[in-house]
């Protein structure tokens, strides 16, 4: 059923004017019935279809509203989103998306909740999930690369996410090492990156992400305002959600594939370019010391880069950094 809605779904979509119900049975191998009652589904989805005889169906108008069938109409990607789950609610959106990889879903399936009651980000901490207003999305990845090299596919999400957003507002994000989207300093968005592996083989990767969308300030529990934000309060704009889960899936492919291709040199100075406080002073903590560092980049294993007052050069995979002045420690 999944299968045939999204053939559908490309069909009307490639169409400038109607297609008959005999068009549409034939490419589909249903019945003119079967078309019928899946017209009928995405009307009740939403849409609104002119049905004229003698020519066929044409969708005029499709809603603004996050669901499988408006999220694959027109994402046009080639493997990420094909396979597409939404939920009301879930608890976790990483919980699903991993009871789907060991059922054996395919590489690029995503599962996206209008809420989640047990949202989580990294070191099991809280996510806040609102009904209806954030992303809270999951990306199932099998791919071919050695464990060691996972951080990557982190790296890499946020980039997506950066350039997304700037692309779409007059936004600033900045990355927060290893893996927040900042704006103003205040935490707009976090990735999630599970795995699970061999020695020497991924056997998939769960790439969740969370970005605050349309929450108000009151949204924002009251703990939190001093360190939280969304999109809408930093552009005094309302995004559409549906839109941006569209406009990161196809980003993303571009970017994955480009990864897989021509390995990390291509992400790496994306990266550094939105980097938080790249170039800038920080202090840093260690168990066993505490000194104060400048921020030069990171490397391609997902290490932070730190220049010592003495000129070295750390690799940090795991640090208390105290971020100054409108950032929070990490």
């Amino acid at each position: 059923m999944e299968s045939t809605r999204k053939q559908l779904i490309e069909l009307l979509s490639e169409q400038q004017g109607h297609i008959s119900g005999q068009a549409l049975s034939q490419s589909l191998d249903i019945s003119r019935t079967a078309v019928w009652k899946h017209m009928k589904e995405l009307e009740r989805d939403g849409y609104e279809i002119e049905a004229v005889q003698r020519k066929g169906y044409k969708i005029v108008s499709f809603p603004n509203k996050v669901s499988e069938n408006t999220l694959q109409w027109g994402l046009n990607t080639d493997w990420l989103g094909h396979n597409l789950h939404h939920y009301a609610e879930v608890a976790s959106t990483q919980e699903v998306v991993h009871q789907l990889a060991k059922q054996g879903k395919p590489h690029g399936t995503v599962v996206i909740a209008d809420q989640q009651v047990q949202g989580k980000g990294r070191m099991s901490r809280n996510w806040d999930s609102p009904k209806g207003k954030g992303i809270w999305m999951s990306i199932l990845l099998r791919p071919e690369l050695l464990p060691y090299q996972a951080p990557q596919l982190t790296l890499l999400t946020a980039t997506v996410l950066a350039e997304v957003i700037a692309d779409q507002s007059s936004i600033t994000p900045y990355i927060k090492w290893p893996n927040d989207l900042l704006v103003h300093h205040k935490k707009v968005s976090g990735i999630l990156t599970e795995m699970q592996a061999e020695q020497d083989q991924i056997q998939y990767v769960v790439l969740g992400i969370g970005i605050n969308v349309n929450q108000d300030t009151a949204d924002i529990p009251e703990g939190l305002q001093h360190k939280a934000t969304s999109l809408r309060i930093e552009s005094q704009q309302e995004w559409s959600i549906q839109q941006t889960i569209q406009r990161i899936l196809r980003q993303f492919e571009r970017t994955y594939d480009q990864f897989i291709q021509n390995g990390f040199s291509e992400v790496k100075p994306k990266w550094e370019e939105y980097g938080y406080k790249i170039g800038e002073k920080v202090t840093i903590s260690t168990m066993k010391k505490s000194w104060q560092a400048t921020l030069v980049g990171i490397e391609p294993d997902g290490a932070l880069l730190a220049r010592d007052e003495m000129g070295n050069v750390e690799k940090l995979y795991s640090a208390e950094i105290h971020w100054g002045e409108g950032g929070y420690n990490a």
